[in-house]
């Protein structure tokens, strides 16, 4: 029934819109338009269709709008990481390190976004993007992101990274990672490792958390052989920029 009358009103509005002028200029119609059930049908078509005019504009801006802003953060987004693989680059022509590709985390962002990036820099571009953990220090998933360098203390390290050699552990497959900064010094000291977990999903959750780890960048088991693929043919140690 709702369909029909739907089917109706749009057949309706294009006869109305389409044959305006025809009924506004034939002598006949004119007369008929006086009578007032005519009267209280045209106002009816005419309201009927402004509102589905104007609700159809509505969805269209709002369209609009929300591509505008996920263009201007895919944006943001991009410059970000480029300046900080730019600054990586040069720290890995200067002590010896793979200088085609990087990898980076961006600690500023939800843990329910996208922020391990794969940087191709030969090209400066983005061209693997997941989820990653960050270590709990001892909080909860909505507690504000803290970081820490001590053992114990199961926080994420800030800091540059040389991925090391890979090996079979508790979770399977994954790499030691060696601090290079003050801020990550004791990482391998404190087992702080690059591997994968399932609960941590392949696609965005924002605006909820995903899990937390004891300080590890724990990432997806689909993304993790990714990275692998990576590491496993690189002839030189590969970076790992986390940072806020």
């Amino acid at each position: 029934m709702l369909k029909s009358i739907n089917a109706f009103l749009r057949l309706s509005c294009n006869i109305f819109y389409g044959f305006g002028a025809f009924f506004h200029l034939h002598p006949v119609i004119h007369q008929l338009m006086l009578h007032q059930t005519f009267f209280v049908a045209t106002a009816f078509l005419l309201i009927t269709c402004s509102n589905r005019k104007d609700d159809k504009t509505s969805s269209t801006e709002k369209a609009v709008s929300a591509f505008i802003k996920k263009e201007d953060k895919n944006t943001t987004e991009t410059k970000r990481v480029s300046d900080y693989a730019s600054r990586l680059k040069k720290y890995a022509v200067d002590h010896g390190y793979n200088q085609s590709v990087c990898y980076l985390v961006d600690m500023k962002k939800n843990s329910g976004e996208n922020r391990f990036y794969v940087y191709d820099l030969k090209n400066n571009q983005i061209i693997h993007k997941a989820l990653v953990t960050h270590g709990s220090c001892g909080n909860s998933f909505f507690s504000k992101t803290e970081f820490g360098n001590t053992v114990g203390c199961n926080c994420t390290s800030l800091g540059k990274y040389k991925i090391g050699k890979k090996y079979y552990g508790r979770f399977g497959l994954a790499y030691k990672l060696h601090g290079l900064e003050s801020s990550n010094s004791r990482a391998f000291e404190r087992f702080v490792v690059l591997h994968s977990h399932s609960c941590v999903p392949d696609k965005e959750v924002s605006p909820f958390p995903i899990c937390l780890s004891n300080g590890c960048p724990t990432v997806s088991p689909n993304f993790l052989q990714i990275l692998s693929g990576y590491i496993d043919k690189s002839n030189q140690p590969i970076l790992l920029w986390i940072f806020e």
